[in-house]
């Protein structure tokens, strides 16, 4: 179904890895390690353009959003012309409610095609552009001695201390950067705009039960997955500081 997605996924995935495995060799786990990292960096550099348009988004509905509750107010027993004012202010403003989703829709199936691709490695199968010798390649991959796709839960016969040595420390790292990431983004947006009460529990969630939900769920995620996670994160957090500060100084984090 998604499969304009997955082969657009995978086809990158297999030309970072062939680049690395031109040095590293075909078999070495550290190349399939940087074709995920880049794989992650590729993507997200395409995401750019559709992130910068959401941010504008974000602040022109924070500018109007005075008008648009004094509208509210002004014609709350007419609702035709309340619909009237609101179409005629989003105009001025050149406002699109419908751009506010767009990137948001290519960021999740973006999300979606990396996961699947990542979690689609299985003995004596393809995977999209990848053959069933590339696919045996991956699942034979190791990342200071812990297979790629092996995971706390599923071990497959690893060595359990050389998995924990590496999934651990991961699941921290990608559940610390989703803490963070989330922080400075709520400290963002109560700059933009008044915090309301669902704004403030979908903040909590965002910095509290999403990492938590991180280290909860990490035993079951395969190492690529979590080093997809945590180059994702720390991608994030990076181009917030970059981003945000060309729009502005930045806001200390409380």
């Amino acid at each position: 179904m998604l499969d304009f997605i997955y082969y657009p996924v995978s086809a990158v995935l297999w030309l970072w890895h062939t680049a690395f495995a031109s040095v590293l060799g075909a078999s070495s786990g550290l190349a399939w390690v940087l074709a995920i990292i880049f794989l992650v960096l590729t993507l997200r550099a395409l995401l750019i353009r559709p992130f910068m348009a959401q941010l504008r988004f974000q602040r022109t509905l924070a500018r109007i959003a005075p008008e648009m509750k004094e509208i509210q107010r002004k014609y709350a027993d007419d609702k035709e012309q309340q619909v009237i004012e609101v179409r005629r202010l989003q105009q001025e403003h050149s406002f699109n409610p419908l751009l506010g989703f767009l990137p948001m829709i290519g960021q999740i199936l973006v999300f979606i095609g990396l996961f699947h691709v990542l979690n689609s490695f299985h003995a004596g199968t393809t995977n999209y552009v990848f053959s069933t010798e590339q696919v045996q390649s991956f699942l034979n991959a190791h990342l200071f001695g812990a297979p790629l796709s092996a995971s706390l839960a599923h071990a497959g016969g690893a060595a359990p201390g050389s998995l924990a040595a590496v999934v651990i420390p991961l699941v921290v790292i990608a559940a610390v950067a989703t803490h963070y990431t989330a922080r400075y983004s709520v400290a963002r947006q109560r700059e933009m705009a008044p915090e309301t009460p669902q704004t403030r529990v979908m903040n909590l969630l965002s910095m509290w039960a999403f990492p938590l939900g991180t280290l909860v769920t990490g035993a079951l995620w395969p190492i690529a997955i979590l080093l997809y996670f945590v180059t994702q994160n720390a991608w994030t957090f990076v181009q917030q500081h970059l981003v945000y500060r060309r729009f502005g100084a930045e806001t200390p984090v409380p």
